[in-house]
């Protein structure tokens, strides 16, 4: 009973996450081009004829920039707002967009999405859970500020994509203009390395076997800094950090019986990022 995630970039640059089973998967957002999406995942040994569906969280260049090329040439159905696609300026083939609902399940296959509303400074901007097989993983990236849909949603995932977006002392103290500071921090743009943690820590599930920390800032942030914040409170939780270079293993997110120690088993190690014995 198991689902395996890999986050394929995670960034402003670019942001692309799988989740699958052995015979269906989805890519939530496509935020890389679609030659850099195709080799990423063969290099994981994956392959794009498992995708079955495309979901897009906003409009954003750095979650949308692949979608049409992938779409058109996969002929992937692309489940995304109306307000998302106008406002992103995407040339879709009408016959491959879909919509969809807030807390309305979408099948794909045996997988099932759900999406929901956060906060952030798009459009219609939704976050997503995709579960199967008794899995169910989350992914939450720019979120401007924890609210009671994030949480909720947090507290169902065997593993999850969380933003940790920046440093509070890094951005404050960074070369960023004052109202770029202002957009990042304050309601609408991302979640910080503090808030992130107080998710984790006070809302994270017993069932957590994995967090893929993401959507880290290349200029204020740093990953060994958020690795050790987190890893001190890991508490048997695997903790990853997704990079915004390449791709990261592929991992296997499996349900357990009640009393078993969750799995979360890297099955990919194409990019080495984080050593094996880090998730146990």
């Amino acid at each position: 009973m198991s689902l395996f995630i890999t986050s394929l970039n995670s960034g402003s640059n670019g942001n692309c996450y799988y989740i699958g089973n052995d015979q269906e998967a989805v890519l939530v957002d496509a935020g890389i081009s679609c030659r850099e999406t195709e080799k990423r995942m063969t290099r994981l040994g994956l392959s794009m004829k498992k995708v079955k569906a495309i979901f897009i969280s906003h409009e954003h260049i750095d979650h949308i920039r692949g979608v049409t090329v992938l779409a058109k040439k996969y002929q992937l159905p692309v489940y995304i707002t109306q307000a998302t696609m106008t406002h992103g300026g995407l040339a879709l083939d009408p016959l491959l967009v879909m919509s969809f609902n807030p807390y309305e399940p979408v099948t794909i296959g045996t997988l099932t999405v759900t999406a929901f509303p956060k906060f952030h400074d798009a459009s219609e901007p939704h976050s997503f859970i995709v579960a199967g097989n008794a899995v169910t993983i989350g992914v939450f990236t720019d979120i401007g500020a924890p609210c009671e849909h994030v949480i909720r949603h947090f507290q169902q995932c065997h593993a999850a994509f969380l933003e940790a977006n920046y440093d509070e002392e890094m951005l404050d103290k960074g070369r960023y203009p004052y109202y770029l500071k202002n957009r990042i921090r304050g309601g609408k743009g991302h979640l910080s390395n503090t808030q992130a943690l107080e998710i984790f820590n006070q809302h994270r599930p017993a069932f957590m076997s994995l967090l893929l920390l993401s959507h880290l800032s290349q200029d204020n942030n740093n990953p060994d800094l958020v690795q050790a914040l987190f890893d001190e409170h890991a508490n048997g939780t695997g903790i990853v950090v997704a990079s915004r270079h390449r791709e990261t293993a592929v991992y296997r997110i499996t349900a357990t019986n009640s009393g078993e120690m969750p799995a979360a088993m890297p099955l990919s190690t194409a990019t080495a990022e984080v050593p094996p014995g880090k998730l146990f």
